[in-house]
This record gives structure tokens, sequence and C-alpha cells, in this order.
């Protein structure tokens, strides 16, 4: 199970799965959702307004401890905005993992769009 395949099947669960349990998830243009609670919160709110198409490349993995890494991807594809059409996605992320219980978690995400800006 990936984080892509969460996306691209909406699924709330795979996604709150993958991350610690006081796992943040820092969107582009909103404040953090800081804690599990929260971050389930924030994919309810992604998946009911978004539907995702996308695929992640990995640029890099980083070991920083021997449970604590981040990877840096490019993820494009499109996402189907409720009441605004299909668009294209361009997206940078970074991922921080944490090795708990010897499965790593996504302890920190965040992202930021690599399209231009609308004109």
């Amino acid at each position: 199970m990936s984080y892509q395949d969460a996306l691209n099947t909406a699924s709330v669960e795979k996604a709150v799965k993958l991350y610690t349990p006081d796992g943040i998830c820092m969107p582009q243009h909103a404040k953090s959702f800081v804690g599990i609670d929260n971050v389930r919160k924030a994919y309810v709110g992604f998946f009911e307004i978004i539907k995702f198409n996308v695929k992640f490349d990995i640029q890099e993995i980083v070991p920083l401890a021997p449970d604590w890494a981040f990877a840096r991807t490019n993820s494009a594809g499109t996402t189907d905005l409720k009441g605004r059409g299909v668009g294209h996605e361009a997206n940078q992320e970074l991922f921080v993992f944490q090795k708990i219980s010897g499965e790593w978690k996504i302890a920190r995400y965040c992202f930021s769009t690599t399209n231009p800006p609308p004109q």
C-alpha cells in the first residue's frame, strides 16, 4: 500500500494508516493539520472535493538516523475538483519518515505546486 494508492482511491483510512500518531500534514495555502485526528479530518476534506489521479516519482531518499529518513518526490497527473472540473496537477513533496515498531510511517508531509500561477 502506498500514499499514491491512498490518494488515487480516495481512501481516508489508507492515508491515515501511513502516518505516525503525532503526524503532521502541511498542505499548501492552509494551516498544518497536527496529530492523527486532524490528519484524518484533512483527508476527509481533501477527498470530499478532489478526485486524484496522480503518480509519484521518488527523487531521493535520505536516511538521517536509524529511525528517521526523508524523501523528496514529484507528482503529476490530474485532479477533478468538484465544481471546477479536471485540471493538471504537479507538485513537489517532502516526506519525513519515522520508523515505529519496524514500520516506516509519515511523521511530516508538505507539498507545493510546481504549476505556474494562473494568469
